[in-house]
């Protein structure tokens, strides 16, 4: 796929934070951490990746907006555009040498987001899409999956920890939805969660709790992969709310009344 200079921009910027990000990650036990609460770690490498995409964006596109999970947010000249930046999804994943991992870019324009890259840097695999240009993984054009029955489906999740008040709801929904489906993995990083949605990897993901940077560019994936992306609560916005259900478009009217289900 020919992508616009706006995507090659951003693939650019994550490459060159993903080749930082591998070489940290080889000496993960010579980290320098600090912590920011419980079971929610900042590193080093984090701290530079981040800077590494945004001294990309920022010198392609000086007038856009930005927000990251580290440097917050600036408003650009122009208010219309901004770059949503994860410099480093699953980090806790990586300090504990776990690779999967990745960098998470989306572009918004007039609050909607058109163009997203998620880069598993460990595995070099570059998951990304533009509005109605369909969603790739390298060379790869992705479908969702075609699975029609929850029983065959698999799905993704984030398990609360650390006391975080979610964790309760995700206990009961997992207790509505294992007797039902074939398996539910939890593997810590919501951008690869997305991505393998849209890779038909898993057939659905929800979660709640999270953060734009976590989801815009993955929600992205999803849509132009053919799936269906919607608000656990009915009439919100799942990437400002951080709360959203991602699935293939078979089972995702089941798979929503199961998790939407209050008792």
């Amino acid at each position: 796929m020919q992508g616009s200079a706006n995507l090659n921009l951003m693939i650019k910027a994550a490459r060159k934070a993903g080749r930082s990000l591998v070489k940290d990650f080889r000496e993960v036990e010579n980290l320098q951490v600090s912590s920011k609460g419980p079971g929610d770690f900042v590193s080093k490498a984090d701290r530079e990746a981040e800077r590494i995409v945004k001294e990309e964006l920022m010198a392609g596109r000086p007038s856009y907006g930005w927000l990251g999970e580290e440097t917050g947010e600036t408003e650009g000249a122009d208010p219309t555009r901004r770059w949503i930046v994860d410099p480093l999804d699953g980090t806790t994943n990586f300090l504990h040498g776990l690779p999967h991992w990745a960098i998470s870019i989306a572009l918004e324009h007039k609050g909607e987001i058109v163009a997203g890259v998620v880069f598993d840097a460990a595995k070099d695999e570059l998951f990304f899409a533009e509005k109605g240009l369909g969603a790739y993984m390298n060379d790869t054009r992705l479908r969702v999956s075609g699975r029609r029955t929850m029983l065959e489906c698999i799905f993704a999740t984030g398990v609360p920890f650390g006391g975080r008040p979610t964790l309760p709801a995700t206990l009961q929904d997992l207790a509505r939805l294992m007797p039902v489906c074939a398996g539910v993995r939890r593997w810590g990083a919501a951008a690869l969660d997305l991505a393998y949605v849209a890779a038909g990897r898993y057939d659905g993901y929800w979660e709640r709790g999270l953060n734009p940077w976590d989801v815009a560019a993955g929600v992205l994936l999803v849509k132009e992969a053919g799936g269906f992306v919607g608000p656990i609560r009915e009439g919100e916005n799942p990437v400002e709310s951080g709360r959203l259900i991602a699935a293939n478009a078979e089972v995702f009217d089941g798979f929503t009344r199961i998790i939407r289900n209050p008792q």
